[in-house]
């Protein structure tokens, strides 16, 4: 039997209150992966975690990489640089952390979407608009820019993560 998830994908239930119509796509696709994280690793053990099948990236690294991309972006968003603790959080995403939990991560990932969802509805049409940029390059990008990269990141990364998963436990 497949397993299904119980509602119609987020995008389909309508608009999400109080985010400006140029954002909904974005907060659709956070709101998406912060639902189907617990669905994907329901039961996964935390001692595979860390596991990298065929030297590809660990299911701990995909939740640890989730919540430090959005949290970046919305520091660039902002107009804020990263701060020492953002680029420390950085080199730490493919480390093996014996402490994390799959619940704590995803719990961090799905917090930090319960703030860029907050953050979203902060913004009007022109601050959607406003130049950014990024890194220490200052590459060229706008707000809403940085918000869809953030939700689309995270739709690729759940499906490697989803991926990985699979062949981790059948393996």
């Amino acid at each position: 039997m497949t397993k299904k998830l119980k509602q119609p994908e987020v995008w389909l239930r309508g608009p999400i209150e109080e985010i400006p119509q140029l954002l909904q796509p974005a907060a659709h696709a956070l709101l998406q992966t912060s639902e189907e994280l617990p669905y994907w690793l329901d039961e996964f053990p935390d001692e595979q975690l860390w596991e990298k099948p065929a030297g590809r990236a660990s299911v701990g690294f995909h939740l640890k990489h989730l919540t430090g991309v959005l949290d970046r972006m919305l520091s660039y968003a902002q107009g804020s640089a990263l701060t020492q603790v953002q680029f420390d959080y950085l080199k730490s995403e493919g480390i093996k952390d014996k402490t994390s939990t799959t619940e704590a991560l995803i719990a961090n990932f799905q917090q930090k979407v319960v703030q860029a969802l907050a953050y979203f509805k902060t913004l009007d049409e022109s601050t959607i608009k406003s130049a950014r940029t990024v890194g220490r390059k200052e590459l060229p990008s706008t707000v809403i820019g940085l918000l869809f990269h953030a939700a689309e990141h995270s739709q690729r990364h759940l499906g490697q993560l989803i991926a990985t998963v699979s062949f981790v436990k059948a393996n």
